[in-house]
């Protein structure tokens, strides 16, 4: 088991963020070199100050809860996908137990967050995890497209949450949860390139596009922050 921990924590670790920051960055480059000005009908380059603006505010706007009509039109999904999200966000670099990671990785660390407020974090996280997970198996609609691929993702990202707020509680099985947890957040990372997990650096880019879409060809240059979406 000291030995399994050791390797997880230390190469395996390495390896997995090497994985992690590598692969998404190829999927970033690689969506945007895609992007075609004749197949989309956008004139990304003569209008890039336009384009820049309205896709930074489309990102900004999608980044606040109920901030865009989309958010607003699913108030319930909207409150899950946050509350799951916020943990997922937060939590890795400023977890105190992951700030020390950080320190011996890359020699500095980020400033940790009140371990009461890492708790309550990671609680809403799991019980907003737990709710769209209900969400999905319970409407037909989401029901239908979902696959196992998709619960498979959500079971491992749910497996850190619940593996590490056990190894928290310092349970009596306490080696055995801190081995699960790191085992799933390296699996996390090592799949994210690769599985549905990309959104995480893809949902910026899509948004981006978006929004450059409607400030460059509808105009919406000439609406400020008020354009449609």
């Amino acid at each position: 088991m000291k030995q399994t921990l050791a390797f997880l924590a230390g190469p395996g670790l390495t390896a997995a963020l090497l994985i992690f920051f590598c692969g998404l960055t190829f999927k970033l480059v690689w969506y945007f070199r895609g992007l075609d000005w004749r197949l989309e009908r956008v004139a990304y380059r003569p209008q890039m100050s336009a384009g820049m603006a309205g896709g930074l505010h489309s990102i900004y706007r999608w980044l606040l809860p109920y901030g865009t009509h989309g958010w607003r039109s699913h108030p319930l999904l909207t409150l899950y996908f946050f509350l799951f999200h916020a943990g997922l966000v937060l939590l890795p670099p400023f977890l105190l137990g992951h700030t020390v990671v950080f320190g011996q990785i890359f020699g500095f660390s980020p400033p940790a967050l009140p371990q009461l407020a890492g708790d309550v974090l990671a609680v809403l996280s799991l019980i907003g995890g737990l709710l769209l997970l209900l969400r999905r198996v319970s409407l037909p609609e989401t029901r239908l497209l979902g696959t196992f691929s998709d619960y498979a993702l959500s079971s491992i990202v749910l497996l850190v949450l619940v593996s590490g707020l056990l190894a928290r509680m310092h349970t009596e099985n306490y080696d055995l949860w801190l081995l699960l947890h790191i085992a799933a957040g390296e699996l996390t990372l090592i799949l994210a390139p690769f599985t549905k997990l990309s959104h995480m650096v893809l949902f910026f880019a899509a948004r981006w596009q978006l929004g450059a879409d409607y400030a460059v060809k509808r105009g919406g240059h000439r609406r400020g922050p008020c354009f449609p979406w």
